[in-house]
């Protein structure tokens, strides 16, 4: 059986922990090409770097650094996988924060921080992917990590909640702007799902699992069967679409 991906390349930013490596890993496991771009190779949670995994399966692979705050290093990132795999089939800006606050105790370097990396991250990094993928004959897939934050309110997540709104309508701008050019842009909504960054939280995933009906959070592994599903053919009718992954919180 023919694995989705074979003979495609992807890029994924916040790929060495989380919902990225999960992602990577499981792009890797359907035939693709994977560029693991980070701004750090190690895991937060332990254990062997992303790219090292995939090598392990066999797979091509490289590791890219990149901040995703600086618009030059998501350009670059996607030079050196287009250099490396000749074209850029998929690319999943992934990496993201969190920081929760009451509006009235936000200062403007954490309303700074927050846009930076989760919005702006997203804007520049789709820009450098849509430069390449416009040229391209088959144009390619682009799914941005958005969240439930960016649908609905959270307590105490008024910097979340703007930054991830953000990522929701860009999603939709630049599907109606890039359809012509064979561009499909997608995104993903989790909901809580059990990474480093959300274990953090304690208090306020405790209150929110209290009020999903399936009663447990998501695994990063059922984050990126929602990324690959957007980004292949299977989904080949499907773009401006938020997927929301949330185990039944928002309804």
């Amino acid at each position: 059986m023919t694995a989705r991906f074979d003979g495609q390349s992807v890029l994924v930013t916040g790929a060495a922990s989380g919902n990225g490596r999960a992602i990577a890993r499981k792009f890797a496991e359907e035939g693709a090409g994977v560029t693991v771009s980070d701004i750090q190779e190690e895991p937060r949670m332990g254990g062997d770097p992303t790219h090292e995994v995939i090598a392990e399966m066999g797979r091509e692979v490289q590791f890219v650094e990149c901040d995703v705050s600086d618009p030059e290093d998501l350009h670059a990132a996607v030079e050196a996988h287009v250099e490396t795999f000749g074209s850029l089939d998929v690319m999943v800006n992934n990496a993201g924060i969190d920081r929760q606050m009451p509006i009235l105790e936000a200062e403007p370097d954490d309303y700074d921080m927050l846009m930076d990396i989760n919005l702006r991250g997203v804007y520049f990094g789709c820009q450098a992917a849509i430069d390449v993928m416009a040229d391209q004959d088959e144009g390619g897939a682009i799914v941005n990590m958005s969240s439930i934050a960016g649908i609905s309110a959270v307590d105490n997540s008024s910097l979340y909640c703007t930054s991830k709104g953000g990522v929701t309508n860009l999603t939709r701008q630049l599907a109606l702007e890039h359809g012509e050019n064979g561009i499909r842009v997608n995104a993903i909504n989790p909901g809580v799902i059990e990474t480093a960054m959300t274990l953090e939280d304690g208090d306020t995933i405790d209150g929110l699992l209290a009020e999903t009906p399936l009663g447990r959070a998501g695994q990063p592994e059922e984050v990126a069967d929602g990324v690959l599903f957007l980004a292949s053919d299977d989904a080949s009718f499907v773009t401006g679409h938020n997927l929301v992954l949330d185990g039944g919180f928002t309804v």
